[in-house]
């Protein structure tokens, strides 16, 4: 039986790697809901609306996809749109540990939410969003990382 479930992030911007896991997890689920976050606490390069359009044009072919912006707990969000699962992404053991911690205080919040942690293909393990950041804003190529939409956002963003 599939479920719904929630991939929240910054997606400041999203890379490779998080489409990788977002086709990956859109055949797990039959409902899969990309939260953005606004999340107050981060200087984000580009405005959460430009996050949630990249997204959106990245990941338009996939049908069970749905990608929206959301300030607030991902608990609650989670809740307000039915969803049982929250979708996480472990590129490293670094990543672990603050992974940990925050799925377990998600079950502290809710236990009829559970956390999921999937794992990016080798080739996208090393890419993040703060390393595509940095290289676009130093001049370098970051075709490789991620789709040419996001691409072309970045070079206009250095251009600025």
């Amino acid at each position: 039986m599939k479920r719904g479930a929630v991939y929240p992030g910054t997606f400041d911007p999203i890379t490779n790697g998080h489409q990788d896991l977002v086709r990956r997890a859109a055949g797990l689920f039959d409902r899969l809901i990309v939260a953005i976050a606004a999340n107050p606490n981060k200087a984000p390069m580009f405005p959460l609306e430009k996050r949630v359009d990249l997204a959106r044009q990245v990941l338009a072919g996939l049908p069970n996809v749905e990608v929206v912006g959301y300030a607030g707990l991902t608990i609650e969000f989670a809740r307000q749109n039915g969803l049982g699962i929250i979708v996480r992404g472990l590129r490293a053991v670094s990543d672990f540990e603050f992974e940990f911690q925050l799925a377990n205080m998600s079950r502290h919040l809710s236990r009829d939410i559970e956390t999921v942690f999937m794992t990016p293909q080798e080739q996208f393990t090393f890419i993040s969003s703060t390393l595509v950041r940095e290289i676009a804003v130093l001049g370098g190529d970051v075709n490789e990382f991620v789709h040419p939409i996001v691409a072309e956002e970045l070079r206009k963003q250095r251009r600025g």
